[in-house]
């Protein structure tokens, strides 16, 4: 596939639309490493017995018909044979499918069976009816949908149309922000690829990651969890800062020490959406962004959090330029940071009830080969959990658990905002 599309105005009046450059990097990752599922995002549910699960249906498919993302089908160009996408593809219904308790378990292994993607739909959702209980299964491809569209979008419109009221706004074309993205101004995307030019040379493996301690060749996946020990929620009433910012900064202090370096390099997921009009979007918007820290200016925890966010917002500007760092591989390797709030694994919300999530069969993990994807979850509770999700070829599980605790000791360090940085990473 090209690494910049070649699409033109022409090309969109004819109803061809490039890839966004977040979607042609995860679907370059797809083609060239994936042996597994990694880009689906599925999710099966026992629905409760108190949800009318016709209205559920009428009103999923109200909504898919609503949305342009899930007429989305990616196909080869005709002429210049380069990878896009239409949005003019049937939508798919949701099924019906009537098993019996055997079949339905015999069969849950193949729900997250991998997509085709060449002019093929890109979502699958089902209600499974067997003689016991009736289940919902949706399942998404990440080239298309991200978190913030399935877990709030999504499912906040089917709560309206389930409750019989009307949107109080018309659906966003996903396709619309496409060619409103392709109208960036060339020297605006030139001065941000100089910036994330100048961020992602700033990467050395040996001083942003945390330190080897096993060197394999084949990469492995492997997650731990690690539930933080020393922060609650309740910390946080009152404070200028926000959680995310706290903990991107005990993130970079971790890297930091754990290397022995005075810098820091971290790749910031964000859920892409900026202004009430990108938040309506449903579609893929996350994006990755590099953020560079040196630790070489003394300063208090105080300081730290305010110069950080002013880094991170600073970045913000130039997000249309963030294509380049994904096309050149100048992100791969780094250390990637998401900051989630209120995630839940064991039930989901919807047509006004809660629903008990069902854990589906072990699934082949991301070939991505990240080095180490760092998740920090707030719960329901108050507390706070941690996602490790490393390469076992790099790390022993060991020297991650050493990683979690190192940073669950600059998580309270760090409560202290007159603390210096110099006196954490000494």
């Amino acid at each position: 596939m090209s690494e910049k599309s070649l699409l033109t105005a022409a090309d969109i009046e004819k109803g061809f639309y490039p890839l966004r450059p977040i979607q042609r990097w995860l679907i370059n990752t797809h083609f060239n490493k994936a042996k597994s599922t990694m880009m689906n995002i599925g999710t099966l549910i026992k629905i409760n017995p108190a949800i009318d699960v016709e209205r559920v249906i009428n009103a999923m498919n109200e909504t898919l018909q609503a949305h342009d993302i899930f007429r989305c089908r990616f196909v080869f160009h005709p002429e210049t044979s380069e990878l896009c996408q239409r949005f003019d593809g049937e939508v798919q219904p949701v099924k019906i499918v009537k098993w019996t308790d055997e079949e339905f378990e015999l069969n849950k292994k193949y729900f997250l069976e991998p997509y085709f993607l060449i002019d093929e739909p890109l979502y699958r959702i089902f209600i499974f009816e067997t003689p016991t209980t009736s289940y919902l299964y949706m399942d998404y491809y990440h080239g298309t949908m991200d978190g913030t569209s399935i877990g709030l979008l999504f499912t906040r419109e089917i709560e309206i149309r389930y409750n019989g009221k009307n949107l109080n706004h018309a659906p966003i074309k996903y396709a619309d922000y496409i060619a409103e993205e392709l109208q960036t101004p060339a020297e605006e995307l030139e001065a941000g690829n100089k910036y994330w030019h100048e961020i992602t040379k700033f990467f050395d493996e040996k001083k942003h990651l945390p330190p080897a301690d096993l060197h394999e060749d084949s990469w492995q996946q492997h997650r731990i969890f690690y539930n933080f020990k020393n922060i609650l929620e309740k910390f946080f009433e009152g404070k200028a800062h926000k959680e995310n910012i706290f903990f991107f900064a005990a993130t970079m202090l971790a890297i930091a020490k754990s290397s022995g370096a005075k810098s820091s390099m971290l790749s910031l997921i964000h859920n892409g959406r900026f202004n009430a009009h990108e938040r309506r979007i449903m579609g893929l918007m996350v994006e990755q962004y590099p953020v560079a820290w040196t630790f070489e200016n003394d300063m208090t925890v105080k300081e730290f959090f305010e110069k950080l966010d002013e880094k991170i917002n600073e970045g913000l500007t130039y997000r249309k330029s963030l294509g380049a760092t994904y096309m050149d591989g100048s992100q791969d390797d780094c250390a990637t940071f998401i900051f989630q709030k209120n995630i839940r694994t064991n039930s989901y919300y919807f047509a006004g009830k809660w629903n008990d999530t069902v854990e589906l069969s072990e699934n082949e993990w991301s070939a991505a080969e990240n080095s180490l994807d760092i998740e920090v979850n707030a719960n329901e509770d108050g507390t706070y959990r941690m996602i490790l999700d490393y390469d076992a070829g790099r790390y022993s599980e060991r020297t991650m658990k050493n990683f979690a605790e190192l940073m669950d000791k600059i998580i309270l360090q760090i409560q202290d905002e007159k603390i210096l940085t110099s006196q954490i990473l000494e």
